[in-house]
């Protein structure tokens, strides 16, 4: 939020010189805002904050520079593939990064509990609790599950949809947003 004469911003303690070459003095934040505009300064509200983890940021014009869903191939300035010991440099893009995070979850999920398989792969007279069975079938099956509605993700809207958990008509949470709906632990 600033008071702004021709698009430049004025400093709040400092005088100022309107476009008719009147001198202001440094106290200008004490007048009203019609005095304000009565010498050609404009109010000018901040940007609307933004999600980064899924824009880089704002253009010029304020609109948002969104993050690409896919995998990019990158290039330099003149449009040229960025190789890297002879191979493409690839950029990778909001869904292969998800991706990659709900494979670590999965992976996370599943860790306490790979002794017990192993085991029971070593020991005869071993076997894995039925319900840690079901638990770690149902971390898979969560896992593929959000993978498949990452991948489906048709646009960014859409991608941006998983992270929105479920709410009633009161606006509270009735369930896991999509792209962290797991198990409960046993």
């Amino acid at each position: 939020m600033a008071w702004k004469l021709n698009n430049k911003t004025i400093r709040a303690g400092r005088g100022f010189t309107d476009s008719n070459g009147t001198k202001h003095p440094k106290g200008w934040m004490r007048w009203t805002d019609a005095e304000k505009t009565a010498a050609g300064l404009v109010w000018e509200d901040d940007p609307a904050p933004y999600d980064n983890r899924f824009y880089w940021g704002r253009q010029d014009d304020g609109t948002l520079i969104p993050k690409s869903l896919d995998d990019v191939n990158a290039v330099d300035d003149d449009g040229n593939a960025i190789m890297e010991d002879g191979v493409q440099v690839v950029t990778l893009g909001l869904k292969s990064k998800a991706i990659a995070t709900v494979k670590a979850q999965a992976g996370g999920l599943l860790a306490p509990t790979d002794w017990m398989v192993i085991k029971a792969s070593e020991v005869a007279d071993y076997s894995v609790p039925s319900a840690t069975l079901t638990y770690r079938a149902a971390v898979r099956t969560a896992s593929n599950t959000i993978e498949a509605s990452i991948t489906g993700a048709a646009d960014l809207a859409a991608f941006m949809a998983l992270y929105d958990a479920p709410v009633d008509s009161d606006g509270n949470p009735t369930g896991n947003a999509p792209i962290s709906d797991w198990p409960e632990e046993v």
